[in-house]
């Protein structure tokens, strides 16, 4: 199994239905693409000590589980998927750090 974890980090505040609308497009366009094993996503929380870091703030995690690398490889050409990107990108422009990894625990 392998974890596809990414940190969305949105330009600027997003309303807090967008973001849920964000997650729900993503979590179903990943859905479809009949590779995932599980999705998770949560709401960053933030803490003042982030104020003084050099690095974006996160927005929302999102966490996806999938079989293995083929499995990862191919959700990245799952139809849809560049439309809703392109979509969200459009309406509030965001970027992402993506970390592939083993479970965690």
């Amino acid at each position: 199994m392998i974890h596809h974890t990414m940190i969305v980090s949105f330009a600027k505040v997003i309303p807090d239905a967008e973001l849920d609308q964000f997650l729900t497009d993503i979590e179903q366009v990943m859905r479809d693409s009949g590779q995932i094993q599980t999705f998770a996503a949560s709401r960053h929380i933030h803490v003042p000590a982030e104020n003084h870091s050099p690095a974006p703030t996160a927005t929302a995690i999102v966490q996806i589980a999938l079989a293995g690398l083929d499995a990862l490889n191919a959700s990245f050409t799952t139809p849809g998927l560049e439309d809703v990107i392109k979509h969200w990108q459009s309406r509030h422009p965001y970027k992402v750090v993506w970390a592939n990894h083993e479970p965690l625990s």
